[in-house]
């Protein structure tokens, strides 16, 4: 496939699966043995691990959305740079739901085989989510 193909799979994968969650679009999408790993923790192997993950993103952001800032493809490899948005409503990192809004950078790296996203490894700014979660809620007094 040529490359610009790749990115248009990597362009609905986005548009599609995470941002509208249609998982209707995981078996277009996703290769059947797909390996990802992702930033919050995860290893997944397989569709069925791959969507049990989503289902953890979206239990924790029922509004999260992946803004495509940047594509880079070459080969059978696509890298997106991004910015995640959602407001946290269900646990993440042992963190109860803050009704916040959050909004994290992360890079994704994919490899595209037989048209569709045979491996994953997403890498985003965790850290900078885990001090959105965690930090004093606004006019609260953080002082001694």
């Amino acid at each position: 496939m040529s490359t610009e193909a790749n990115k248009n799979i990597i362009r609905r994968y986005y548009e599609d699966f995470w941002n509208r969650w249609d998982a209707a679009a995981l078996a277009e999408l996703i290769a059947p043995d797909i390996e990802f790993r992702g930033s919050l923790g995860t290893v997944a192997s397989g569709a069925g691990a791959f969507q049990q993950y989503m289902e953890t993103v979206r239990a924790a952001f029922p509004d999260f959305h992946n803004a495509i800032e940047e594509l880079i493809a070459e080969d059978d490899k696509v890298v997106a740079r991004l910015t995640y948005t959602g407001t946290h409503r269900g646990e993440l990192f042992g963190v109860a739901p803050t009704g916040r809004r959050i909004r994290y950078a992360g890079i994704a790296i994919f490899r595209i085989a037989g048209g569709r996203i045979a491996s994953g490894c997403v890498l985003g700014d965790t850290r900078n989510l885990l001090e959105q979660l965690t930090a004093p809620a606004p006019g609260s007094y953080a002082g001694t």
